[in-house]
């Protein structure tokens, strides 16, 4: 191996941003002249659980089958928050509550996969290409969606038309389009070694030919300049951060969301992002309005609201689906917790959303109506949503829709009304 190539493995690990691909790099565009409509995915790693997240506090069933962990009806202490008079939302949640009220948050329940799979592994792997049951796909969803949208302003790509939060490039981002990684935390804005002068000035002259790799490190270069413009704080942030008096922000995901937020407000050509948040996997000592599962849900909760906020007007052209691989049993189990179940809740928050509604054809609880005797049966496919999401809200073509969602045929059915058309 070359020396150089040496250098540059090193110096693309201490990138704070690089665009991934395969054999792909990202090329610097002009931002679109109108906002474009953005969406972003939020995937809940590790089976979160549905029906704590949105409780179906009217049905009797619930409260049979959790004796210590099920929600205490709306109105008592530590109580689900009324949705509709049949669902109540996790009190843990209540930074949301704005964004029900007001028509933009809503939850489609008893959806999921169709695939029957209680491995984690496998459901977020069928979930992150969409296709069920299929091994064999290659990329993820969300590539191939990059490539089928309209090509930005001036027809070419651009460094940040799609960024991932995270320590690696997700599977729902495998594929050929290219796409940017920032670091999560703290680490998406250190400077790194090739921020100092010194260092840069001996790279930049190292790879200042017109070779493959010497394009790939000029593009990761640029597109890390981007990236720290667009997320450097402009008058607004700085506005919200004195309001803070001196107080941090939790920690995790509400930071995360919040760089999230500054880039997408600044940068109008990032148009798809990926966040991933884990610990849902509540095995034991789930806990009820307070506990495991609801310290896991206050930042979530806060960090999804923030996100809202922090976008300011970009908030009205984006959709935020939050997704996880399958949910939980109905039934506790014996320490507290529940175990890996089938339906889920799918959440969606953004100015298109058409929300204050809990959507989809709820089954009920009742044992007959369990799926395989135990868990909250699937009456939505997660592909469905996905369908209307990008049909409705990123105005994608029957034969695009096709190429995102291949071998799916239930787009064709009755729409759920959560986006406005």
């Amino acid at each position: 191996m070359l020396r150089r190539d040496l250098l540059w493995g090193a110096a693309a690990a201490s990138l704070g941003l690089l665009p991934i691909g395969r054999g792909a790099w990202a090329v610097v565009g002009e931002p679109p002249a109108s906002p474009p409509r953005r969406l972003i995915v939020v995937f809940l790693r590790g089976a979160a659980d549905g029906l704590s997240i949105v409780a179906p506090y009217a049905d009797p069933v619930y409260y049979q089958a959790r004796s210590s962990i099920a929600l205490s009806r709306p109105g008592t202490e530590g109580g689900a928050l009324d949705l509709d008079g049949r669902f109540g939302l996790h009190p843990a949640l209540s930074p949301l509550m704005p964004l029900w009220k007001s028509g933009k948050l809503g939850f489609v329940h008893a959806s999921g996969s169709p695939d029957a799979t209680r491995s984690h592994f496998d459901a977020q792997d069928y979930m992150e290409s969409a296709t069920p049951g299929r091994k064999s796909t290659q990329d993820g969803w969300l590539n191939r969606l990059l490539g089928a949208l309209p090509a930005p302003a001036g027809g070419r790509a651009t460094a940040t038309r799609a960024v991932s939060i995270g320590a690696v490039l997700p599977r729902i981002y495998a594929g050929n389009n290219q796409v940017a990684n920032i670091a999560s935390g703290a680490a998406a804005t250190r400077p790194t070694q090739l921020d100092r002068p010194v260092v840069s000035q001996a790279f930049d002259k190292l790879y200042s030919a017109d070779d493959k790799m010497s394009r790939a490190y000029q593009a990761s270069q640029q597109s890390r300049r981007e990236v720290m413009d667009s997320m450097a704080p402009d008058d607004l942030e700085r506005e919200m951060t004195a309001a803070n008096n001196g107080a941090p922000l939790p920690n995790g995901f509400p930071d995360d969301a919040v760089r999230l937020a500054t880039l997408m407000r600044n940068d109008a050509r990032v148009q798809l992002a990926f966040m991933e948040v884990g610990g849902w996997d509540t095995h034991a000592n789930q806990g009820g309005a307070s506990g495991q599962l609801a310290n896991r849900l206050s930042p979530l909760g806060s960090g999804l609201a923030a996100l809202a906020t922090r976008l300011g007007p970009a908030f009205d052209e984006t959709v935020v689906v939050v997704v996880s691989e399958f949910g939980r049993t109905v039934q506790q189990n014996g320490n507290g917790g529940t175990d890996h179940g089938h339906g889920n809740v799918i959440w969606a928050l953004g100015g298109r959303v058409n929300g204050g509604r809990v959507l989809g054809q709820w089954p009920g609880l009742d044992s007959s109506a369990l799926y395989e005797g135990r868990d909250l049966a699937v009456t939505t496919d997660f592909r469905t949503v996905l369908a209307e999401v990008l049909e409705r809200h990123l105005l994608l073509p029957d034969a695009r829709l096709d190429e995102v969602l291949p071998r799916f045929s239930g787009r064709h059915g009755k729409a759920l009304g959560l986006v406005h058309a």
